[in-house]
């Protein structure tokens, strides 16, 4: 979550040549961006309270920033996104590209750097740049010399979905889509809910990211506020690492206090193995055939697609949906978790039967049908 010379725009702007994107390498200023007397101006308020005026609807937007995945998912529902970006950080996750299969014009985007700077970002010479907003401190300060727009989004929490969405359709003149995809959210969220009233025996659920970085494996819990956390809870769970006070990031565990937990389910989330892999292999350790939950066969792969559906990604919701049905399956007896994740893509990304057959049913892992 990081970090211009002013002078140095010029020669890192004609590194920006070598990107798929030929933009003049002109640094972007009050003039650059000429206010159109015909095009209607746009007023928001942002993720962090900031009024913005934009004088014309934006046509060069700029998404960039750690975890990029989790906006421009989002930003992706509405189809002005495809014309409207003009360059972007990597969009994908481990090998996974969700964007690149259903944006036409993806190549022809420039590509940042996760960590791109102010200069690398007006080379591309927006007239909106939308971050998340951890990063109003270091990048945002930085644009603003530059006098560059930029809009904060948060997209972390289920709460913050709606607002956020809000947003986007201000961004994109789309406030009637907005209010359409929040709604679609909202009801999914509802059905849950519904399906899941009147229930008192909430199995305590460890939810576990693995990760073996460098070859060394490590096991970690999530925040209490964190998006993994909160679908435990709404999908009829007990977190059973709440009393460990996790820090605000991922917080590392040891197997002796994943052990001392003895939760009635674990679930393991991997971002960049298949996680039934790494669940396969666990089953083979004597130390984790040793847990209750394995013993009782509760020792599961978090299911996804292209990405995990654990995350703060648009799939969120297929995460919920699924874990839910893990929790409580007598409460979900005529769920279908494919047809379920077929209605996703079609609802929220226009993607017909015949694409998720062929692009998207193929990548689903973990416990999934």
């Amino acid at each position: 979550m990081k970090r211009f010379v002013y002078a140095c725009l010029i020669s890192l702007a004609l590194l920006s040549a070598c990107a798929p994107q030929n933009n003049p390498p002109a640094v972007p200023s009050e003039q650059s961006i000429p206010t159109n007397p015909n095009s209607p101006s746009i007023t928001l308020t942002d993720a962090l309270g900031r009024k913005v005026t934009l004088p014309n609807p934006p046509k060069r937007i700029v998404i960039t920033g750690k975890a990029l995945i989790m906006v421009v998912d989002a930003v992706y529902m509405f189809p002005e996104a495809s014309s409207r970006i003009t360059a972007l950080g990597n969009a994908g996750q481990g090998t996974s590209n969700f964007i690149s299969l259903i944006d036409p014009s993806y190549a022809l985007k420039a590509t940042l750097q996760q960590d791109a700077g102010a200069e690398q970002i007006a080379a591309a010479r927006p007239d909106l740049v939308i971050l998340k907003s951890y990063l109003a401190e270091t990048l945002g300060k930085s644009l603003e010399t530059l006098k560059i727009p930029i809009v904060y989004v948060d997209f972390e929490t289920p709460e913050q979905y709606e607002r956020d969405l809000a947003i986007l359709g201000k961004v994109f003149q789309n406030e009637a889509l907005a209010r359409q995809i929040a709604a679609y959210y909202q009801n999914k969220v509802t059905e849950i809910q519904t399906a899941l009233k009147g229930v008192n025996d909430k199995p305590r659920v460890l939810m576990l990211y693995y990760n073996d970085k460098d070859g060394a494996v490590a096991f970690n819990v999530p925040p209490m506020a964190w998006m993994q956390t909160q679908i435990v809870q709404m999908a009829g769970g007990e977190p059973a690492w709440s009393s460990a006070n996790p820090s605000s990031g991922w917080t590392k565990v040891t197997l002796e206090q994943i052990a001392a937990w003895d939760a009635d389910q674990i679930f393991i989330i991997s971002y960049n193995k298949n996680p039934s892999e790494v669940v396969a292999g666990l089953k083979t350790d004597p130390q984790w055939q040793a847990l209750r939950a394995t013993q009782q066969n509760h020792l599961y792969a978090f299911s996804g697609d292209l990405y995990s559906w654990d995350q703060p990604d648009a799939r969120w919701i297929l995460g919920l949906s699924w874990l839910a049905t893990r929790l409580h399956p007598d409460r979900f007896t005529q769920f279908d978790m494919v047809q379920e994740a077929q209605q996703f893509y079609q609802t929220l990304y226009g993607l017909d039967a015949q694409f998720f057959e062929s692009k998207i049913h193929p990548t689903f892992k973990g416990d999934l049908p």
